[in-house]
């Protein structure tokens, strides 16, 4: 059982975190919530580790956005606090550029309904439909259907912010 959880670990690690990710949008964190997954799928010994470790991790990330919202209701936000550093800063046309397409990306993601947005970051997890289906309670005959209204959507949402913040710089 050892050799197939370190197998698991090792093929779907990278996807968990971005999956995650996707959904905390805090890398440091996302890869802790990884951790947990693999940690759980040890105690637990699934019989579908793949299925079960995307559904422990939707559902982490679940929890994990609850305890934001608490926090962020007893946190007072400092303006212009510096925020330390441990690597270099990229260029500043590099970083407005990139925090600017994140934003976008962000904006268009946040637009979706938690069903397409689930939909969306489990197929690009590596997600099968079947697996797909059982994780969100679609039809799996559903799921294809669902995908590409998720994604031309989220095009939609992306060309509208996109749109929005050229018009903002003119």
């Amino acid at each position: 059982m050892m050799d197939d959880l370190e197998r698991l670990y090792k093929t779907h690690y990278p996807a968990v975190v971005r999956f995650l990710y996707r959904k905390i949008w805090d890398p440091d964190r996302a890869e802790d919530l990884a951790q947990e997954v693999f940690i759980r799928a040890m105690a637990h010994k699934p019989e579908k580790p793949r299925a079960w470790i995307f559904a422990v991790a939707a559902n982490l990330a679940r929890d994990e956005a609850r305890a934001a919202i608490r926090r962020k209701k007893h946190l007072t936000l400092l303006k212009d606090d510096p925020i330390p550093l441990s690597t270099p800063e990229p260029s500043a046309d590099d970083a407005v550029e990139r925090d600017e397409r994140w934003s976008r990306v962000t904006e268009a993601l946040a637009e979706l309904t938690e069903r397409d947005r689930d939909v969306l970051l489990l197929w690009d997890a590596g997600l099968s439909y079947p697996e797909i289906a059982a994780q969100t309670g679609l039809a799996v005959g559903a799921v294809g259907t669902t995908l590409a209204r998720a994604r031309k959507r989220l095009i939609e949402a992306h060309d509208r912010a996109d749109y929005k913040a050229r018009t903002a710089h003119s």
